[in-house]
């Protein structure tokens, strides 16, 4: 490969190197990293190590099951875990061998609705499989609650109409479009949209809410009365900061 102390000392063409460096996709070192001299320098741009001739691995983006990476059972490797002895599933998640009651299981896998496995999945000695029969993995949660089928769109059958990006079932969509699956486009500029739902302090919304369109819609679950307790044209007033202590349903504000 030659010395890497600079590219004068590089005896490949840009186009040779280029070509060590590149993915069956046409990235450079799968867009995480630089080429030098047919080599991939892998560059971490978030939590987590890039790794691999061509930076194709990265440790993160192993299956995570209840908060943990691969159930606490395994071990993370180019994106894949690899499950401890007596355990298996995408996220060593599953026990190759069941001390549970069946009723006790299913206890395990029901939801806060009482619905075992969120009525998407089954359950395996107290865990939620989901049912993804494509293999897509568009089902997914602890109680399988999360499904991302509700982001496809009917018509272009793409993921949030590719507007957006589709988490447990919800989309957010880019700047400048909106609608449940991102398929409405705004009728102001991208920078009139951050002008309008910029509040006083610089944020977008107040970190309390998602701009559509120059609108601010706040994130208040149970709004009550004329406004939630999170208001405002850029969500700017959060009234749960005048109780002692927050209870919604008590109008205890200022401790009387």
């Amino acid at each position: 490969r030659g010395s890497l102390s600079g590219p004068s000392s590089c005896r490949l063409s840009r186009t040779e190197s280029e070509l060590r460096c590149r993915v069956p996709g046409g990235k450079l070192c799968s867009g995480r990293g630089r080429c030098e001299c047919g080599v991939c320098i892998c560059q971490v741009t978030e939590s987590g190590k890039y790794y691999g001739p061509l930076c194709e691995c990265h440790d993160w983006v192993c299956e995570i099951y209840d908060g943990k990476i691969c159930a606490g059972h395994g071990k993370c490797d180019c994106g894949k875990c690899k499950c401890d002895e007596g355990w298996y599933g995408e996220a060593c998640q599953y026990p190759t061998t069941c001390n549970l009651t069946r009723k006790k299981s299913n206890e395990m896998c029901k939801n806060s609705q009482d619905i075992i496995c969120s009525g998407a999945g089954t359950c395996q000695c107290g865990r939620c499989k989901c049912a993804n029969s494509e293999g897509n993995g568009l089902v997914y949660g602890k109680f399988c609650e999360c499904d991302d089928r509700e982001c496809i769109d009917d018509e272009t059958e793409e993921i949030c109409t590719g507007h957006g990006k589709c988490y447990c079932g919800n989309c957010y969509c880019e700047a400048g479009w909106h609608g449940d699956k991102c398929e409405f486009q705004c009728d102001i500029t991208p920078w009139e949209i951050k002008k309008r739902c910029t509040s006083p302090d610089g944020k977008i919304c107040s970190n309390r809410g998602t701009c559509v369109c120059g609108e601010c819609t706040c994130h208040d679950v149970d709004p009550t009365g004329d406004w939630g307790d999170i208001h405002g044209d850029t969500c700017e007033c959060d009234e749960r900061n005048c109780k002692a202590v927050y209870d919604r349903y008590s109008d205890d504000f200022c401790s009387g």
